[in-house]
């Protein structure tokens, strides 16, 4: 991978943009016989959040190599409003290693936005996952059971249990503004 990334927020009608990356990446997961996700992601799970604005495609040198959404509220925690939630971060197999890029770049954003954490989850049994995150600074916050979709809150369909995470942010690495 080449560039700096570019980040554009994915607009009704990129549905098909965001879903070539979710499944590219859940394909390959379930071929490395990780249960993270469903081997395909339905439109009706991401349009939502496409529609509040919440869902980025980033792109290096024109091509898209990630997505991520990035959301101020998320049911498995307490609404306290000091924290931005990733939710569906996947990456394109030719650009492995630009997820540790997304993360920053969710993190700047969510301070920017006057937020103290960046939170997220992932399925307990991906040890991988989860390793990758600990050595990314985030701090184990305990197990919760969910039901639905990847991604949704529903109090029916296949239960899962995944694993909570969260990054303190230090609102003194914001830039200073001139007065």
């Amino acid at each position: 991978m080449h560039g700096s990334p570019m980040y554009r927020r994915a607009e009704p009608g990129q549905e098909d943009e965001v879903l070539a990356v979710l499944d590219e990446s859940a394909a390959w997961l379930v071929a490395q016989g990780v249960r993270q996700w469903p081997g395909r992601f339905e439109r009706a799970w991401i349009e939502p959040a496409i529609l509040r604005g919440e869902t980025w495609l980033v792109e290096v040198e024109g091509e898209v190599a990630a997505t991520v959404t990035l959301d101020w509220a998320d049911a498995l925690w307490e609404d306290d409003g000091q924290a931005g939630y990733v939710h569906r971060m996947a990456v394109r197999r030719h650009a492995a290693g630009l997820g540790a890029e997304v993360l920053r770049w969710a993190a700047d954003v969510t301070r920017a936005a006057g937020r103290s954490f960046l939170r997220l989850d992932c399925v307990a049994s991906n040890r991988r996952l989860r390793a990758y995150y600990e050595s990314a600074g985030f701090a184990y916050r305990g197990d919760v059971t969910v039901g639905g979709a990847p991604g949704q809150r529903e109090s029916g369909g296949p239960a899962t249990l995944v694993s909570r995470y969260e990054l303190p942010l230090d609102p003194a690495d914001l830039p200073q503004i001139p007065r």
